[in-house]
């Protein structure tokens, strides 16, 4: 088998559209000796003559032009493949694996997918649901490029294996049943809810907030239900079965109840992203980082308003 010379090629190549040596060696910046040499050598490692005198000029042979035909394919995919890395360099192409937990899931990796769609459709996010224990796990094991958890779930600070990122301060807000009597009431307090059945887990980080949240407001709260995904909660809630302490994205675009913002009171949940130390320097990476702050600081600027 042949061992093709692509710079050899492209030497043939540039003769065919020159029509010279001489005004080959001017576009390639080389001698005409050199462009002969080396013309020369690739006719002895096809084994079939190149070029033919004709007059002062010479000219291609049909071996030479039947070549051409098949290195066109080469050249253009080279230019596809200059083409992808340059994107892959700039941000604009490559793969990033994400780690997250559901909410989100929903409220911030599945608008940011949608947005790279449109600015960097070269950019493919492959997602894996997660809590955050597991979430760091796969980061560390090199399994996913990004994991995202609340920041009481992250590692430390000084963890030397990860970057840890600030993306988004996440209030909780106060899901109330539509025909709540205090649903439209203004100025609404914590401890305005102190009679209420509250819907929280029965135990894990969740129930601790809540808990948290309503003996600063001055009263121990009362569990009525017991539920930790978001949709049970919610549900209940709108059926009218006790109130509960919602984040602000897990009730992004969902309807059936009241959602009030607690004012200067209001408890705040924090979201953060982690990579591997290093790792952040990426430019896919670096352009799914962006793309993550411009949709919490989205949410964090109230795009869903709580009256």
């Amino acid at each position: 088998m042949v061992d093709w010379d692509i710079r050899k090629l492209q030497i043939l190549r540039t003769l065919r559209e020159r029509g010279t040596v001489t005004a080959t060696a001017e576009a390639l910046r080389m001698t005409p000796s050199a462009v002969s040499q080396q013309l020369t050598n690739l006719a002895k490692q096809v084994g079939v003559p190149l070029l033919e005198a004709q007059g002062r000029r010479v000219r291609l042979t049909d071996a030479a032009r039947l070549v051409l035909r098949h290195a066109e394919a080469v050249f253009e995919q080279l230019e596809r493949a200059d083409a992808e890395l340059a994107a892959y360099l700039h941000g604009e192409a490559g793969e990033v694996r994400v780690g997250a937990f559901s909410t989100a899931v929903r409220a911030l990796v599945v608008p940011a997918v949608r947005a790279l769609r449109e600015t960097a459709p070269g950019v493919v996010v492959r997602v894996r649901e997660a809590e955050a224990s597991e979430a760091y796990e796969l980061l560390a094991a090199g399994e996913v490029d990004l994991a995202l958890s609340l920041a009481a779930q992250a590692p430390t600070v000084g963890d030397a294996r990860f970057t840890r990122l600030q993306l988004l301060a996440d209030p909780l807000d106060v899901a109330l049943p539509p025909d709540h009597e205090l649903a439209t009431a203004e100025g609404l307090r914590l401890a305005q809810l102190a009679g209420e059945d509250w819907i929280f887990g029965g135990s894990g980080p969740w129930s601790d907030i809540t808990r948290g949240a309503c003996e600063a407001a001055g009263f121990s709260p009362r569990q009525g239900h017991s539920a930790s995904g978001w949709t049970a909660i919610l549900a209940m809630v709108e059926a009218g079965m006790g109130v509960a302490l919602v984040p602000r994205m897990a009730a992004v675009g969902r309807g059936g109840v009241v959602m009030r913002e607690l004012g200067e009171e209001r408890p705040v949940r924090h979201v953060v992203a982690a990579v591997r130390r290093g790792s952040e320097a990426g430019a896919a990476l670096e352009r799914v980082l962006s793309v993550f702050r411009d949709v919490a600081a989205g949410l964090a600027q109230g795009a869903r308003r709580i009256p």
